[in-house]
């Protein structure tokens, strides 16, 4: 059996599971390791272009209204590769290529493939989705064991906070800096099982635009940046969006020293092992006094100083 992934968190979950000797045929935007191995299949009309982010929404929201689509595939690779599954999704075709423009190339092939949409909108969707990878590969005791442990990990981070008896602080988790988007889908639930709660956010739906005077009279206690596709380096040449706006100085946040910068994959990527992983660095960011997570995970965010 062959797969492809057009989609890096199926990607990573792939190798995650060991998996990833029967993939080939991934996204530009898939792990480094796999971009080191496999063949890119998919590609993005942008690639190699430095743009900023009101740029880059501009770009995909223009894109987005006459129904056109910045993403591509390489139909050689892909008749080369003649994969039996191609895994894609339909959670954001603005992220990523979509089922559509996929099955538009697919179809050509003289061996169709099977296209299997990984599409999640909650924390419990993204295992599920875990096990249908598994499944599909006829490797389903595999994925069950990846889930399992996964879970545990999350299991021993609430118990914790419950034989701590800590309360939940307010959060608020940006997807977006300019212009300001809240966060949707799975990362409510991760920031609930991290102790906290996010009363701007969007549970199991698409994240969405917030206006500033929203987040001042929201005033989080905690504020955490993690705009999508961006790690930390990147975030913090964006961070003048938000120093300059009125009131940035007096929020909570900034008072309580609890602004942090992440990488983008702990979030808004939707394979399950990061997310659990963002669930740990999560924990500490809320709960500084009471949780360190791994010193590899250390490296994903930083304690934003003013």
């Amino acid at each position: 059996m062959k797969v492809s992934s057009f989609m890096p968190a199926v990607t990573q979950m792939i190798y995650d599971m060991g998996l990833q000797d029967y993939l080939d045929g991934i996204t530009f935007e898939c792990p480094a390791i796999a971009l080191k191995e496999k063949q890119v299949a998919v590609r993005y009309k942008l690639e190699g272009q430095t743009l900023t982010s009101q740029e880059i929404n501009t770009i995909f929201s223009k894109a987005k209204a006459d129904g056109e689509t910045l993403y591509y595939v390489d139909e050689s690779v892909l008749e080369a590769v003649a994969p039996d599954i191609i895994f894609t999704q339909d959670v954001c075709d603005v992220c990523q290529i979509d089922t559509e423009c996929v099955a538009n190339s697919a179809y050509k092939l003289p061996k169709i493939p099977n296209l299997i949409s990984v599409t999640p909108n909650s924390l419990e969707d993204v295992f599920d989705n875990a096990l249908t990878i598994a499944s599909a590969m006829n490797k389903k005791e595999i994925g069950l064991a990846y889930v399992a442990q996964l879970k545990e990990r999350i299991h021993a981070i609430v118990d914790q906070q419950r034989a701590k008896r800590l309360q939940s602080k307010s959060v608020l988790l940006l997807e977006w800096i300019d212009p300001l988007f809240n966060c949707g889908h799975w990362i409510p639930h991760q920031i609930g099982y991290a102790g906290g709660i996010d009363l701007l956010s969007h549970p199991s739906g698409d994240s969405i635009v917030i206006s500033w005077d929203k987040i001042v009279k929201y005033n989080p206690e905690v504020l955490i940046i993690a705009p999508c596709g961006y790690d930390v380096k990147r975030t913090q040449e964006d961070m003048k969006f938000l120093e300059e706006k009125p009131e940035w100085k007096t929020l909570r946040a900034i008072q309580n020293q609890q602004v942090y910068i992440a990488d983008f994959d702990m979030f808004t990527q939707s394979s399950a092992k990061t997310l659990v992983d963002g669930i740990s660095c999560l924990s500490q960011m809320i709960h500084p006094k009471h949780f360190t997570t791994t010193a590899a995970l250390q490296q994903k965010f930083v304690n934003y100083k003013s």
